[in-house]
Parts: structure tokens; sequence; C-alpha cells
């Protein structure tokens, strides 16, 4: 006789948010998850602006690409690049979301884009002070994109990057 196995469901036990303040020694400021770990990106041999974040137990990376805004002309090209990199997923993604962020007292402005569906990557945003500085960062997860499997973890992730939003911080 065969008895049917019982569903099952993904086990997603994740920490509690907690949170520590990251410096950029030159240019900015942010609250990142203590379950998470930074390093500065080489490239050949030479620490760059950009930086990698290692998302601990939830298995992926956020990446964070510094730009100085030499001029007005670059924060347009450095938008139209971010949006360009959001319309690249338009093809997998089933729905893109956007969310503005307008902290005008730390001089602080951008998007956060959510994407649903497969999709290599589900959340991407740039922050600037639009004068001097921008920033764009990027999460991919490692493994093989099933937007079903991987919303808990995705849920939880999604605090942290709003976290990391709300507290981020030029430095003068």
């Amino acid at each position: 006789m065969l008895i049917p196995k019982p569903p099952t469901y993904l086990r997603t036990d994740f920490p509690e948010h907690q949170y520590v303040k990251v410096n950029d020694a030159a240019t900015y400021s942010f609250e990142l998850s203590k379950v998470y770990s930074q390093k500065p990106l080489t490239y050949k041999g030479e620490i760059t602006n950009h930086k990698e974040v290692n998302l601990g137990p939830l298995n992926g990376t956020l990446y964070l690409n510094y730009y100085p805004i030499p001029n007005r002309d670059t924060l347009v090209r450095y938008i139209n690049l971010s949006n360009d990199k959001v319309d690249e997923h338009q093809i997998k993604a089933t729905r893109i979301k956007d969310q503005n962020f307008l902290f005008k007292d730390k001089k602080v402005y951008g998007t956060l884009f959510e994407f649903e569906g497969d999709v290599a990557t589900n959340y991407q945003f740039y922050l600037t002070d639009s004068v001097s500085h921008f920033i764009r960062g990027e999460v991919l997860m490692n493994c093989r994109p099933n937007y079903d499997s991987l919303r808990p973890t995705l849920n939880y992730l999604k605090v942290d990057l709003l976290h990391l939003i709300e507290t981020f911080e030029w430095k003068k």
C-alpha cells in the first residue's frame, strides 16, 4: 500500500533584524544587517569604490557601485544606465515595482526597483545627492531563480534593503 507524502514547505529561519553602522571613509554611511559582511572590490589588484556585501544565510550578494559625479550630464547618464539595467530584466519579470525616496534633510534621493518573477536580480536601487555622488545597488542570489521559493527570503531581504536606504547618508 502506497501512502502519499504530506506537502512540504521551504523552511526559512532567519535571524532577527539587527543592524550595525557601516562607514565608507570618504563618501557615505548606512546601517547594514549584522549577519551580512562587506568587502571592497578590487580591479587589477587595486581597491575600487565598489563594494560586495555577502548576504550570509540568504545565499546572495549585494553589489554596491559608487561613482563620483563631475557634472550634471554625468548624473543623467548614471540614472539612465541604472534604468537600462532595470529594463534588461523586463523580458523575464512578471512585474517591476518602483519606490522613490526623497530625504531632503540628508540630500539622499533615489529609487528602489523590485522585480517579481524568475529573474536574475530581484532588487536594484540607486541613490544620489544629485550633485556629487551616485551609488547603485544590485542583489544577485546564488541559486536558480524561482520566485515562489525565494519569496520568504526576498521579503526578509527587502526589510534590510529599506533600512539601508532609510539610514543612508552622504558625508559632507
